[in-house]
């Protein structure tokens, strides 16, 4: 059985998707864009792009009844792969020792033609 996640304090899901569904002591997030929970979307910048998605993440993965210190994987999806070294520092401080399982990838295009989409798998409390 699944039980669906929806947060007013992340953005809404923008298409026939939900924002997390959680599935036994398994939490998985759809990928999540550097949208402000009202559905604005932050500065150009990768930085702060990175940083809005944490929030976003951290929003929903509390919405389940979980936080960030229990994910297990992380998919960063990235416009360009030069972007790496600034959105890891963001992702870092995010993610300290020990860090979580982690793919990334360059992708030819992102939502709304923005810089970072990360998604994630966490545990349950």
């Amino acid at each position: 059985m699944k039980d669906i996640v929806q947060t007013a304090d992340a953005p809404a899901a923008i298409g026939p998707y939900s924002q997390a569904v959680v599935f036994g002591n398994l939490v998985v997030t759809s990928g999540q864009i550097p949208l402000t929970p009202d559905g604005q979307l932050v500065a150009q910048d990768i930085t702060a792009q990175t940083e809005q998605v944490m929030q976003n993440l951290r929003a929903v993965l509390r919405a389940a009844g979980t936080d960030m210190d229990r994910v297990v994987k992380t998919t960063v999806f990235l416009a360009d792969m030069n972007e790496f070294a600034d959105m890891n520092a963001v992702y870092e401080r995010h993610f300290p020792a020990p860090a979580p399982a982690r793919s990334t990838v360059q992708v030819a295009r992102l939502p709304r033609d923005v810089r970072v989409e990360i998604e994630v798998m966490a545990e349950l409390h």
